[in-house]
């Protein structure tokens, strides 16, 4: 929304914003620093503005509190200067739950209280791609099970991803080099249009602002560029509820290999993020090694129990290590990068539909989360994991069904059980319990149910989708019949 004088009205969690006409002479990116306080009774928020080209200057704003608020400008350029106005803010829509905030250490929810459960997936510069396949990728979108999609904001260099994007974030061209002090607005807007169709269908933009995956010179800002880009990016964006931060795909990469980075960098952009962003979106940082090989180096993970750190955002084959990296952490965990669903050439990339809704399974049952990807080789080049699309496997559906078993069942916050199971996490006091066999297939087995209590038992087909409710009720040490087959699992609610 947009307003330039006078009252008008803004949903709770929606977008307030002001249009201010400025200098363009010079560089204003550098020299014109723009900032709003905005009030509520007794409470003030100050937010930054940006410059967005063409003499034209906005601040952004997302209130989360219904009634009037004031707003008063602070410009070091008197054009700008002690600019005033009002708006109020209304209730949400009925789909606008607010931003997404870490909950109950281990889980995710809205600012509404809502629950919410990040079943993502992964195409890093689907967004750089050009319109019509950008349209497509929303369109699959629309009809698939994420609601969480990790995307770049630079275009990314690697095997599969050759070709030019488009546009850039700055100003300049490959060709005659890039002005790391000038932005592009036109791209920026592009991105913004892209998070606002990704959250009018529910979707979190878990946007990453660095990898290493680089030609264009993105990867190495100097200290002065990457701060600079870092404030731009959250004064433009921070205002958007489905934001989420990712300082980095592959942080690790750019510190021991590409030397772009080192490690108190990656504090210093937290604590820029965690300064400039009046929200505080939810913030976090992914690696590329796994622990034993940065063990074996002496050269660990970043550390997620830092205070900026929201959540834990890992790349692991093994799903096994969930419920460690809980106790670790005591932060939600998210295994962002598990392997990828498709027939690439790379090991990370050809894993069978079945073993990808196994790890969302297993993620699920040992109390985190995961994330899908998928990379199937296309005789246009067009792959999922990068480029968007159309999704081509197997696992989509499952992982719908998934999803599905989470919003619907009556334990909304599961905790690993450690006893006597393949996989499982329940609700406190076990009330609620959800058993994963993966690749295993028992013909039977004995259920360690805790004493004095009865349970309903439903055996779920992960794989043909089918949930089949067990004829009786079932206490401890019961012993119950399996089909012997993989990917069965056993959905169990205490009843009277």
């Amino acid at each position: 929304m947009t307003a330039n004088h006078g009252m008008m009205e803004v949903e709770r969690w929606g977008r307030f914003e002001l249009d201010l006409e400025g200098p363009k002479e010079g560089n204003p990116f550098n020299n014109i620093e723009l900032k709003a306080v905005f009030s509520y009774e007794n409470r003030s928020i100050q937010v930054d503005g940006f410059y967005d080209g063409e003499g034209q200057y906005k601040v952004r704003f997302m209130p989360d509190k219904l009634g009037e608020w004031n707003f008063t400008t602070i410009c070091n350029h008197d054009t700008l200067n002690k600019k005033q106005g009002s708006f109020t803010c209304i209730a949400p829509r009925e789909n606008n739950h607010g931003p997404v905030r870490a909950d109950s250490q281990a889980h995710f929810a809205y600012a509404d209280g809502t629950p919410f459960y990040p079943f993502g997936t992964t195409a890093y510069v689907w967004n750089h791609q050009g319109e019509e396949l950008e349209r497509k990728t929303l369109e699959t979108l629309k009809n698939a099970p994420f609601n969480k999609i990790r995307m770049c904001v630079f275009p990314k260099h690697y095997d599969y991803n050759l070709h030019e994007p488009a546009d850039f974030p700055f100003v300049g061209s490959k060709a005659e080099g890039f002005d790391f002090s000038q932005f592009n607005p036109n791209f920026f807007a592009k991105l913004e249009k892209q998070i606002d169709e990704l959250n009018e269908l529910g979707i979190e933009a878990d946007l990453i602002l660095f990898h290493p995956y680089d030609r264009w010179g993105f990867s190495d800002l100097g200290t002065e560029g990457d701060d600079r880009y870092l404030k731009y990016v959250v004064a433009r964006l921070g205002s958007f509820r489905n934001i989420w931060w990712s300082l980095a795909n592959e942080y690790d990469l750019m510190n021991e290999y590409l030397k772009t980075k080192k490690m108190a960098d990656w504090d210093r952009f937290f604590q820029i993020i965690q300064e400039k962003d009046p929200y505080q979106h939810l913030s976090s940082i992914h690696n590329w090694h796994n622990p034993e090989i940065h063990y074996r180096n002496n050269n660990h993970w970043y550390d997620h129990n830092k205070p900026w750190v929201s959540h834990a955002s890992i790349q692991h084959h093994d799903n096994y290590f969930v419920p460690e990296w809980r106790e670790t952490y005591r932060k939600p965990i998210i295994n962002d990068e598990c392997r990828y669903e498709g027939n690439i050439n790379h090991g990370w990339g050809n894993i069978m539909a079945q073993k990808m809704v196994q790890l969302f399974w297993e993620g699920v049952c040992r109390g985190g989360y995961v994330t899908h990807g998928e990379t199937y080789m296309h005789p246009e080049g067009i792959i999922w994991w990068s480029h968007g699309g159309e999704l081509h496997g197997d696992s989509p559906e499952r992982i719908a069904f998934l999803r599905r078993i989470m919003e619907d069942g009556p334990a909304k916050r599961l905790t690993p059980i450690y006893y006597g199971w393949d996989v499982a996490a329940g609700k406190m006091g076990e009330e609620y319990i959800l058993a994963y066999f993966g690749d295993s297939r028992p013909s039977f087995k004995i259920l360690p149910l805790p004493e004095g209590k009865r349970y309903k038992v439903e055996l779920i087909d992960t794989w043909e989708m089918k949930i089949i409710p067990l004829e009786g009720t079932y206490t401890n040490e019961s012993k119950i019949k399996l089909p012997g087959k993989p990917y069965i699992a056993l959905r169990i609610t205490e009843t009277e």
